[in-house]
């Protein structure tokens, strides 16, 4: 059980298909060290069902992180889907699927939601951006409009992809987003890119943030924690 608090903590966490650097495919441990941070949301990229019919990742990941689930499925194969997820322990309201893929590249989505926490509504949006630089800067555009209209206490959070020091998601999340994570996670044994951040609204809000290097032996990126202020 939580304690009582005005802080919501957040995870983002690019789980690599649930298959380690020993390739093996193991959910169990990767819901173990989520569960030991005991997060109130939960953002996953590089679910995958495709080939799992027999242990579906979704129903099993939102029975043990969250009651509340809502999926963005960016490949559709005959066995399966990929995509990525956000898990909340509390309601999700208005969400809305953002189409952010650019021709000829990798299919890409926005969820976006608004969590009925206990201590009030928190605006999130959650994503896994390309690899390309002119791809990024279009998506970064589009995120940066969908911060700017909310009044909420905002988080934004997930794989950036944007390994430059001055990238596009930066500077274009840096004008509504004033606050962010800073972890190197990836690759995750011997990290150096901040791939995976959280952004959030208003500036004082981000309270704290880590990362668990136990996670390097369950995917090739490293999560992020972090505790969201909503007083």
């Amino acid at each position: 059980m939580n304690e009582v608090r005005s802080v919501v903590r957040v995870l983002t966490w690019n789980i690599h298909s649930g298959i380690g650097p020993d390739s093996t495919y193991d959910l169990d441990r990767v819901v173990g060290l989520i569960q030991r941070h005991d997060p109130d949301i939960v953002a996953l990229q590089e679910v995958d069902s495709r080939g799992r019919a027999n242990r579906l990742p979704l129903p099993f990941l939102k029975q043990a992180l969250g009651e509340h689930a809502a999926e963005a499925r960016t490949i559709t194969a005959p066995d399966g889907h990929y995509g990525h997820v956000v898990i909340s322990r509390w309601p999700m309201k208005e969400i809305k699927l953002h189409d952010l893929s650019v021709s000829k590249r990798e299919p890409r989505c926005a969820i976006e939601t608004v969590v009925a926490t206990p201590f009030g509504p928190l605006h999130l949006v959650s994503t896994h951006l390309g690899l390309g630089i002119f791809e990024r800067k279009r998506q970064a555009a589009l995120l940066a409009s969908l911060a700017a209209r909310s009044v909420e206490p905002t988080v934004m959070l997930g794989d950036f992809n944007d390994w430059f020091r001055r990238g596009a998601v930066r500077r274009a999340l840096a004008r509504v987003m004033p606050a962010r994570t800073m972890m190197k996670t990836f690759p995750s044994r011997w990290p150096f890119l901040m791939l995976d951040r959280v952004y959030c609204r208003p500036e004082g809000a981000l309270v704290r943030s880590w990362t668990d290097r136990a996670a390097r032996s369950i995917s090739d990126h490293l999560p992020v924690f972090a505790e969201i202020s909503l007083s």
